[in-house]
């Protein structure tokens, strides 16, 4: 089961067992905002708790945490703390929606939204839509009934531009999780339900009626055809055929929209081909199609959000197994674009895949190429688990996805494209290798070669190994899947859409 919001009003709490306001605390007291009402059914809402016995509940200065006023058949009331201080960042307030969805479980709950706290109304009844939904997603649970998040504004309303802002955020936030929630949900996949078939089918189902998109699925004939050197290579290992997901929204064809190609990696299992991966090593690899899985969402939220940008989402497919066909150690391959590549590690296998995604994106010549990918455990070395790197060819593009990074709450750290490290790549029998020195600059030897297949356009490399999955829960982050980077993707096409 899982949530969805909308914006209410006070009558909706007649029909919700639980209710949720906000404690503002400091050394003597957590206190309720005078807006909200004093008494919601049969329970009377504390202006203030003193904040010893807070603590002694579990209700503290850390933004998110909560506790429940249990009453006996009637309305339970949740207080979650906003800290001390101003409620200035987003990710705060995407903790307290985290908060509430995991104090009411799976009733009905109303967010007694405090006006007075509100200085960016889209923005925050996003950022709280989006921690309630994405808190609220679980593998195991895909029943189709769910949930309700009704937030309440409550205080006076400053215009009705403000009332209009928030229910834009309340939409907004809500088809954004569901996106990422739908993303989580391939990438938790196993490996043997989510063959690139069957990949490349749910993409499609998921997409294809959305308004100005147009998708379409490759099979390996017309890979074949248009000369796919790096896919086909690394998919011969295996018995299951790869795909390659086109899709394309265009809200205004006659206009001269800012155009953005997203490149995504769908290796839906890596064993590491030939150069095969410990055990251990294997035992996350079903999520090594993260990046198909986030290009792919990112295109399904902004046709919902219909944001006048147009979008091209290239999402190639394949498993990575070794076979009497795999190939081989000191073979080369022909990238689309013409380019060699000698194969000298073949658990390096999404960076070839990635060469013929980024060569047909830029043949489409457009404002920006954005990839996402799995793609090194030396970015994981580098910055953990939490922190994604972020490459990228052009300044000014690079400034815009670490505002977008900030505004989702999905840390980025630009790392540098040294041209010096080209060397790194060379190879004696084909234009580049496709592993650099052992234990030196491995991400940053990939991004490099990643790069020759750019065409000198503006370009983004988002490489997530890390960040792309989580051994456990933190905030409104659920264990497992985490399709890193979707909503920062999102939120910078939704700037160039503003800006456009």
């Amino acid at each position: 089961m899982q949530r969805t919001a909308r914006l209410g009003t006070p009558s909706d709490l007649e029909t919700v067992t639980v209710v949720a306001v906000i404690a503002r605390g400091d050394d003597d007291a957590f206190r309720v905002a005078e807006a909200v009402p004093a008494r919601v059914g049969d329970v009377e809402i504390p202006t203030s708790v003193s904040t010893a016995w807070a603590t002694r509940q579990g209700l503290t200065s850390s933004v998110g945490s909560s506790t429940i006023l249990r009453s006996i058949g009637g309305t339970d009331v949740v207080l979650v703390s906003g800290g001390s201080e101003s409620l200035n960042d987003l990710d705060e307030w995407r903790r307290i929606g985290a908060a509430v969805h995991k104090a009411a479980g799976d009733q009905n709950v109303a967010l007694l939204l405090a006006l007075d706290d509100v200085t960016e109304p889209a923005r925050v009844a996003q950022a709280l839509v989006e921690g309630a939904l994405l808190a609220s997603y679980r593998y195991r649970d895909d029943r189709d009934d769910a949930s309700e998040l009704v937030v309440i504004p409550v205080g006076a309303l400053p215009t009705v531009e403000f009332h209009d802002a928030l229910a834009r955020g309340v939409d907004t936030g809500e088809v954004v999780a569901n996106a990422v929630n739908w993303a989580k949900r391939l990438i938790d996949t196993p490996a043997g339900d989510l063959t690139p078939k069957e990949l490349a089918k749910r993409a499609v189902q998921r997409i294809e009626h959305l308004p100005h998109v147009s998708v379409t699925s490759w099979a390996e004939s017309k890979i074949e055809d248009e000369r796919l050197g790096g896919l086909l290579g690394v998919s011969q290992g295996s018995a299951q055929p790869p795909r390659l997901v086109y899709a394309t929204y265009d809200p205004s064809p006659e206009a001269n929209l800012p155009h953005v190609v997203l490149v995504g990696k769908g290796v839906t299992f890596d064993s590491g081909g030939l150069s095969l991966k410990s055990g251990e090593g294997m035992m996350t690899m079903k999520t090594d199609m993260t990046g198909a899985a986030v290009v792919l969402s990112v295109l399904s939220a902004v046709a919902e959000l219909q944001l006048t940008v147009k979008v091209t989402a290239i999402a190639p497919m394949t498993e990575n197994l070794p076979s009497h066909r795999a190939v081989k150690p000191g073979d080369v391959l022909t990238i689309r674009n013409g380019m060699t590549i000698e194969v000298l590690n073949t658990d390096a296998e999404g960076r070839l895949i990635l060469a013929d995604g980024l060569s047909l994106a830029a043949e489409l010549e457009p404002d920006a190429i954005v990839d996402v990918a799995t793609l090194t455990g030396a970015q994981a070395v580098a910055l953990g688990d939490e922190i994604g790197a972020l490459y990228a060819s052009d300044d000014d593009l690079a400034e815009k996805f670490l505002l977008a990074s900030a505004a989702s709450g999905e840390p980025l750290c630009r790392l540098p494209l040294f041209d010096n490290y080209e060397s790194h790549i060379e190879s004696d029998v084909a234009d580049m290798k496709n592993i650099g020195k052992a234990g030196r600059a491995g991400s940053i030897s990939a991004a490099l070669l990643l790069r020759r297949f750019t065409n000198s356009l503006p370009w983004v490399h988002l490489d997530i190994a890390g960040p792309g999955r989580a051994d456990a829960a933190r905030g409104y982050q659920t264990k497992g899947a985490t399709a890193f980077t979707a909503r920062t993707i999102v939120e910078y096409i939704a700037n160039l859409s503003q800006d456009a």
